[in-house]
């Protein structure tokens, strides 16, 4: 009886189970499935202006509308907070090349990157911090997209909107005391479920939805720049401030507003594998994105900050949230100006929609594939993000939003670790030399095992790149502290990002790793639909033990071993 219920457990197993290659050892199995291999020649089918549309499509969202503002009221003068978005998104435009070039060469994603920096099952830390990261903020975006959705339905029926008992009409609230009201949590479900279809498709596919977002919300967005300075027959009194913020105080504010882009970036710097991998070549993911990245965010930026100094005419006030402006619209009445809102609406329902699937929904997808690749594809890993998003009630966080706010400056500093030591690895150590077969071997002799599957010089280097910041983020949640530290936890990214890099090139000499390479040495384009399972005829799992055993006995201060097992005769220079 325990025999049979043991068969039909793995039978309904294996009916779940996720498609992977045939012949994979049970370790195998938790290290590879169809979304985590390689993609094949077929797949790869983003160009160039693919990955110019996914950009202009992703620049245009509330959070980039809105970059601006918190500058501008600390001090800033708009083009001062300008410069500062133009250098911020340069600098994560050059950061988001470096990462995509490995997923775009050798066409693999984030968390199997990951195996080469900070080991086979090393890598599913940071694999991890990224999923919850990703949930977190699809719930996030997901609520500012309901209120969207909300404007859209408001300007069709005009009592849609929480009765305030003042008997200006509207909907009761069925919950109380939950934190939000009924008319604002059906908005938000709306959207939440209106977006499930969009998860379904596979990624390679899903770019046809960057490229519909990047012809109607950009329009949409020129035709709300145009409908505002027409209102207040001029661009409004904010473009005409000066700046109050003087010598190293404005020094200061505009390296803060600098890192505040760079920080909005963190999550995208490591996951542009993920689209990258899909390139139909290395080149068709880097000047897109390079030049892209900062003229889309710095053009909406420019939008939100002329929009809002014309609201200050039309209303007596700035209201940088494009929302509550549409908001302002709607409460003025009139047939023309509710049509007008709920096409911007729509446009905005579009922009939140194509920045949760692109920024979240596929990054938690791919890292939960990685998580529990035996019954977790990209798909499912979407819908579980959604789930996430949904259940984790993300008007609660929004509630407080400086809290929040400082715990997403926070977050980046985990993330700029995590970049450092990939972009390291990958750049400086194995100069782009990787074996991507081993990347799915779980072999004790494999190159990317390392101790018991963990890469300690990564993991040092990852702590490392924390550290720097730990005493500055107490001085951002009130604590008193140094001067210096402060100002250390300004450059946040920066110094995450560099201290990690270079406390792993320094451990990396010390104590070398197999698989690198004396000159650079990209082998992508050998890759076609390359298969995993262990062959047993391949010498260079073995190889690459005894290499790894030379290392260790001779290794102390003897810098970078030139290794290219595995390696065409056609490719060693």
């Amino acid at each position: 009886m325990e025999k049979v219920k043991r068969s039909k457990l793995a039978y309904y197993a294996n009916r779940i189970a996720c498609d992977s290659e045939p012949g994979l050892s049970s370790t195998q199995l938790l290290l590879h499935n169809h979304d985590l291999k390689p993609v094949e020649p077929e797949r790869r089918q983003w160009g160039p202006w693919n990955f110019v549309g996914f950009w202009v499509a992703d620049s245009f969202n509330i959070n980039t509308w809105m970059i601006s503002s918190a500058q501008i009221v600390d001090g800033l003068s708009w083009w001062q907070s300008w410069i500062c978005v133009w250098l911020g998104y340069t600098i994560a435009g050059a950061f988001v090349c470096s990462t995509g070039r490995i997923g775009a060469t050798y066409h693999i994603s984030f968390p199997v990157v990951a195996r080469s920096s900070f080991g086979i099952w090393g890598a599913l830390w940071p694999v991890f911090n990224r999923a919850a990261m990703a949930c977190i903020w699809y719930g996030v975006q997901a609520w500012i997209g309901g209120t969207c959705v909300y404007l859209m339905i408001r300007s069709i029926w005009n009592n849609w909107r929480s009765d305030l008992g003042d008997g200006g009409g509207g909907i009761p609230n069925g919950i109380p005391n939950s934190g939000t009201n009924t008319v604002a949590f059906v908005s938000f479900f709306i959207f939440w479920a209106g977006s499930l279809p969009a998860i379904w498709f596979p990624v390679h596919k899903i770019r046809h939805l960057f490229t519909a977002k990047a012809y109607f919300v950009p329009t949409a967005g020129i035709a709300f720049f145009i409908w505002a300075i027409v209102r207040a027959k001029g661009i409004g009194p904010i473009v005409h401030q000066p700046g109050t913020a003087k010598g190293s105080e404005l020094g200061w504010l505009m390296v803060r507003g600098t890192m505040s882009s760079i920080a909005n970036f963190a999550t995208l710097i490591v996951n542009d594998p993920d689209f990258a991998r899909f390139a139909k070549k290395p080149s068709d993911a880097f000047l897109p994105q390079l030049l892209t990245i900062p003229l889309g965010f710095a053009i909406t930026s420019f939008i939100g900050i002329i929009v809002s100094s014309s609201s200050v005419v039309i209303f007596g006030k700035a209201i940088w949230n494009p929302l509550d402006l549409l908001e302002s619209f709607l409460q003025e009445g009139g047939s023309a100006q509710r049509f007008g809102v709920f096409v911007i609406a729509a446009a905005f329902t579009l922009a939140q929609l194509g920045t949760n699937i692109a920024a979240n929904s596929v990054s938690a997808g791919t890292d939960l594939s990685a998580l529990a690749p035996r019954f977790i594809n990209i798909r499912r890993g979407g819908y579980i993000c959604a789930l996430v998003g949904l259940v984790m009630c993300p008007w609660h966080l929004l509630s407080s939003t400086n809290s929040f706010t400082t715990y997403l400056s926070a977050y980046s500093v985990f993330l700029s670790s995590i970049a450092g030591v990939m972009v390291c690895d990958y750049y400086f150590v194995r100069k782009g030399y990787l074996d991507v077969k081993q990347l799915y071997s779980a072999k004790r002799t494999a190159p990317y095992y390392f101790t018991f599957g963990f890469h300690l010089r990564g993991y040092v280097a990852y702590i490392a790149g924390i550290l720097i910041n730990v005493v500055g983020f107490a001085g951002a949640i009130g604590r008193d502290v140094p001067i210096g530290a402060q100002r250390i936890y300004d450059l946040n990214y920066f110094c995450g990002f560099i201290v990690a890099a270079a406390v792993y090139y320094a451990l990396c000499r010390v104590w070398p790793v197999p698989a690198t390479s004396g000159t650079w040495l990209e082998v992508g384009d050998e890759i076609t639909d390359l298969s995993v399972a262990y062959d047993e005829s391949d010498e260079s799992v073995a190889r690459y033990g005894e290499e790894e055993e030379r290392a260790e006995g001779h290794g102390k201060g003897g810098g970078f071993r030139d290794f290219k097992t595995a390696v065409p005769e056609s490719k060693k220079l």
